[in-house]
């Protein structure tokens, strides 16, 4: 298996909603929220007689790229699929769309994954697409005296809840002699939390790029990240449970055109840095800044990923995180990733 790494590629899980400017609902593009989108393209795909792919996006994403090339669509057309495009603030909404049967591909992080499975909701793992590692940081404000991660105990940190950076909260807070409880976790969403971090009214924020770079850029300073702790927090892309079972051919060329718009980025960067640049209207030094951070492949779920995302699901079971304990194993799902790269 070939691993295709996109060095130069923003946000295969989002140029999030700061860059997109979508609210913290699912919507699209047509202003319907996500359920009445998918609603109203199940009706007219009965009229057409073909099959409707709902696919989740976090903001502008390189799977939007594809769509803008009309690469996706051609593929998923050619064998009598419809896609249409969701976007969600975060991981976890994936999964209440899921569970609604109004999406059917996504790309997340490890925390919302674990929380998933803990409500029992029907998914699969069907790639590993990041390992993670510079993706989760912990912010303060420059001149508040924090430091590290053990300096964070009775202090407010915003997090949304069920997404990687959540549980690399819980992760690190452990990792450095704290319990989670010694931390007040914040729940907010992106958007939300943005505007209490500027304003102070938390101490800490813990979450993923672009909002890392955004805030940095504005005076906030990291403390702690997957490479300075060296805790991996590895993203995937998952598929609804059912849909896969059912399409199977399907799930394979999302994984074949999500492999092409990552090849086809890292390979062409300044082409891909002028089309976020230009389509969300942003500082192009900044859009290269995020680029240069980013590094995705298209492989399958290895023992190595599972037995991490096992003990992070431990650790969140042991502290409160989930409500159940769980297998992480069972959820995986590598025939789609090896049939669809066989040979190469």
């Amino acid at each position: 298996m070939r691993k295709l790494l996109l060095k130069n590629a923003v946000a295969v899980l989002g140029l999030a909603l700061v860059l997109a400017g979508c609210s913290s609902k699912a919507s699209n593009n047509s202003g319907q929220s996500g359920d009445e989108a998918a609603a109203a393209a199940d009706v007219k795909a009965k009229d057409k007689g073909t099959v409707v792919v709902n696919i989740g996006t976090q903001g502008i994403s390189l799977l939007s790229l594809s769509h803008e090339k009309g690469w996706i669509d051609e593929a998923f057309a050619a064998a009598g699929a419809e896609i249409k495009f969701t976007d969600f603030p975060s991981g976890p909404p994936h999964f209440e769309a899921i569970a609604a049967g109004h999406l059917d591909f996504g790309l997340v992080g490890n925390g919302p994954v674990i929380a998933g499975q803990a409500g029992d909701i029907d998914f699969k793992e069907i790639a590993v697409i990041s390992d993670g590692k510079r993706g989760d940081t912990i912010l303060v404000h420059e001149g508040s005296g924090i430091k590290d991660v053990a300096d964070l105990k009775g202090k407010k940190v915003a997090v949304a809840k069920g997404s990687s950076a959540y549980a690399f909260v819980y992760r690190a807070a452990v990792q450095q002699g704290l319990k989670p409880s010694d931390i007040e976790l914040i729940q907010l969403q992106p958007d939300e939390a943005q505007p209490a971090f500027q304003s102070k009214a938390v101490d800490a924020w813990a979450v993923w790029e672009p909002y890392v770079t955004l805030a940095t850029n504005q005076g906030a300073v990291g403390i702690a990240d997957g490479e300075k702790l060296n805790l991996a927090s590895p993203s995937f892309a998952i598929a609804r449970g059912k849909f896969a079972e059912e399409h199977p051919e399907l799930v394979t060329i999302f994984l074949k055109e999500l492999d092409k718009i990552i090849t086809w980025s890292s390979e062409h960067p300044e082409e891909t840095a002028k089309f976020f640049t230009e389509k969300k209207k942003v500082d192009a030094d900044l859009i290269q800044l995020l680029l240069s951070k980013s590094s995705y492949s298209v492989e399958p779920v290895s023992e190595d990923y599972i037995k991490a995302q096992q003990e992070t699901a431990d650790l969140l079971f042991e502290t409160g995180g989930i409500r159940k304990q769980i297998d992480v194993s069972k959820v995986v799902e590598n025939r789609f990733v090896e049939e669809a790269f066989q040979g190469k």
